[in-house]
C-alpha cells in the first residue's frame, strides 16, 4: 500500500508540475509523507533569507531535516498534540520582520521568494505550526529526565579540567543614572520636523515610508520604511499603543506622540484582531554638551559624598537616579537574558562593561556618558557589587551549569535513540541521487 502511495504521489507531483511548466519530483517518502525536490529548494531559499548557514551540503542536510520533522509530526498526530494559532501567528510575524531586516524591504522579500506577502504568511504559518508541534513532541520525550548530584559528579569525575565547561567572568553592578535636561527649544525643533513630515505626506509630495527610511531614528524599523510588523498592545509602550490602536484611516498620519524613546508620528498599515501593524517615524531631541557636563559634575560630587560616607549608594539610587528600571531595586542591574543580577561583561551595556572591567569590588566609578535602552544619552556612575572571575566549572560553585550540561546530554541521547527507532519502524524510500549523502542518521537508506 505504501509503495503504491509513493508511485501515485510521484506521478501526481510530476503531472501537476508539468501543467505549471516546472520540473519537480518526489525525492523521499517517509511513512505516508512525500518530500519534494521543490520542498528542499524552498527551504534553502527560506534559510538564506534568514541568514542561516548549513553545516554540510544543503541538498543533503535539508532533506534529512525534513524527514526528521515528519517523524515528529507523525508522533504529534498519534499523541493528538495541539498548538495555538495565535502563538504561531506571533512567531510568523517575528520571522517576517527578521527576514525583511535581512533582505532590506518587504518588496525585496516578495521578489526574492517569488511570492506575495499574503502567500509568504500562509506558507510560513503552516511551517510554524509544524515546528511548534515538533517542539512539543521533543519536549514531551525529555520532560522526565532528571539527574542527581551523584550522577553529575560521576559524569565529570574523570574529565580533565580543560574539558569542563568554562564559566566566563560574571559581575553584579548597581547604577545611578541622571537624565540631562533637554531644552524646550530642542523639543520644539523636533516637533517642527515631524509636523513638516506630516504635511509632506498629506499633500502627496512624499511617502511616509520614504521619510521613515531617510529620517527615522528607530534603527530597528527605519530600514523597513518605519514598519513595525504586527504587534499586540502589550508589546508597545502605552502612549504609542493608545494612538496606534485608535487609527482607522491608512492614509492619515497621527498626531505627534511623546514616549520614553522620543517623539513619533504613526501611520496605520493593517489591523488584525488584537494586533496592529503600523509604520512610524521617531525623532529624538538632542542633549546639549552643557547639559551633559552639568550632570557629570553633579554625579561626580555625589560619588565623592558616597565615598566619604555621607550617603550610601543604595540611598542615592532611590532618591537621585532617573532610571525607573533600577531605581526601586537599589540600582541593581538585571540581566534580561536570565532575570538574575549576574552579567557576563559582553551582556552589559558596552559603556558599563568598559568601566567595570578593571574595577575592584565595592569601588564606585567616575561619571560616564552612556546610551540607555531607550536610545537616550544619560550620565551614570556604577558600583561593582561582586565579581567572579572566569573559571572552569566546579561542583561547589557552578552545580546548575554542570547539571544543565548533563541533562542536555541525556536529552540529546534520548532524542537520537528515538529517531533511530522511528527510522527502523517507518517505511522510507530515497531516490538514488541522494544515496551518496553523508547523513547524521545513516538509517535512512535501507
Amino acid at each position: 500500500m505504501r509503495k503504491a502511495l509513493f508511485f501515485f504521489s510521484l506521478a501526481f507531483a510530476m503531472v501537476c508540475n508539468a501543467q505549471n511548466n516546472t520540473v519537480d519530483e518526489v525525492i523521499w517518502v517517509v511513512g505516508d509523507e512525500a518530500i519534494l525536490k521543490s520542498d528542499v529548494e524552498n527551504a534553502r531559499i527560506d534559510a538564506q533569507s534568514m541568514g542561516q548557514r548549513f553545516d554540510g551540503d544543503p541538498y543533503c542536510v535539508i532533506p534529512e531535516q525534513l524527514a526528521i520533522q515528519k517523524l515528529f509530526l507523525h508522533q504529534a498526530a498519534i499523541d493528538s498534540v495541539e498548538v495555538s494559532d495565535a502563538d504561531v501567528f506571533r512567531s510568523v510575524d517575528m520571522r517576517i520582520n527578521s527576514a525583511i531586516q535581512n533582505i532590506g524591504s518587504r518588496e525585496k522579500l516578495e521578489e526574492y521568494l517569488g511570492k506575495t506577502m499574503s502567500q509568504i504568511r500562509e506558507i510560513w504559518f503552516e511551517q510554524g505550526k509544524e515546528q511548534e508541534l515538533v517542539s512539543q513532541v521533543r519536549s514531551s520525550l525529555v520532560k522526565n529526565i532528571k539527574v542527581t548530584p551523584a550522577q553529575v559528579r560521576r559524569y565529570f569525575k574523570d574529565l580533565p579540567e580543560d574539558s569542563l565547561p568554562f564559566v566566563p567572568t560574571r559581575v553584579e553592578c548597581q547604577i545611578v543614572v541622571r537624565q540631562p535636561k533637554i531644552s524646550q527649544e530642542e523639543i520644539d525643533r523636533v516637533k517642527n520636523e515631524l509636523r513638516d513630515y506630516t504635511e509632506r505626506v498629506n499633500n502627496g509630495t512624499s511617502k511616509f515610508s520614504t521619510l521613515a527610511l531617510m529620517y527615522s531614528e528607530d534603527p530597528g524599523s527605519s530600514r523597513q520604511g518605519g514598519e513595525l510588523g504586527f504587534m499586540g498592545r502589550g508589546s508597545l509602550v502605552p502612549e504609542f499603543a493608545n494612538v496606534a490602536f485608535n487609527l482607522t484611516d491608512p492614509k492619515a498620519v497621527s498626531k505627534i506622540v511623546e514616549s520614553e524613546f522620543g517623539f513619533h508620528i504613526i501611520q496605520l498599515i493593517e489591523k488584525r484582531g488584537d494586533q496592529v501593524n503600523v509604520r512610524h517615524i521617531l525623532r529624538k531631541p538632542r542633549v546639549s554638551d552643557e547639559a551633559l557636563e552639568k550632570s557629570i559634575v553633579e554625579l561626580d560630587s555625589l560619588a565623592d559624598e558616597i565615598r566619604k560616607g555621607t550617603f550610601t549608594f543604595d540611598e542615592c539610587t532611590q532618591f537621585v537616579s532617573d532610571d525607573k528600571d533600577t531605581r526601586n531595586n537599589y540600582g541593581i542591574m538585571v540581566n534580561p537574558e536570565d532575570g538574575t543580577s549576574k552579567f557576563e561583561l559582553k551582556n552589559l551595556p558596552p559603556e558599563v562593561a568598559k568601566v567595570v572591567a578593571n574595577m575592584n569590588i565595592g569601588e564606585i566609578s567616575k561619571p560616564f556618558v552612556m546610551t540607555n535602552t531607550k536610545g537616550k544619552e544619560v550620565v551614570a556612575i556604577v558600583k561593582l557589587r561582586s565579581k567572579i572571575n572566569g573559571h572552569y566549572a566546579t561542583m561547589k560553585d557552578d552545580y546548575q551549569t554542570l547539571q544543565d550540561v548533563v541533562v542536555g546530554k541525556l536529552s540529546e541521547e534520548k532524542i537520537e535513540k528515538w529517531i533511530r527507532e522511528k527510522q527502523a519502524s517507518t517505511y522510507i524510500h530515497i531516490n538514488e541521487g541522494w544515496n551518496n549523502c553523508e547523513f547524521q542518521y545513516p538509517g535512512w537508506i535501507k
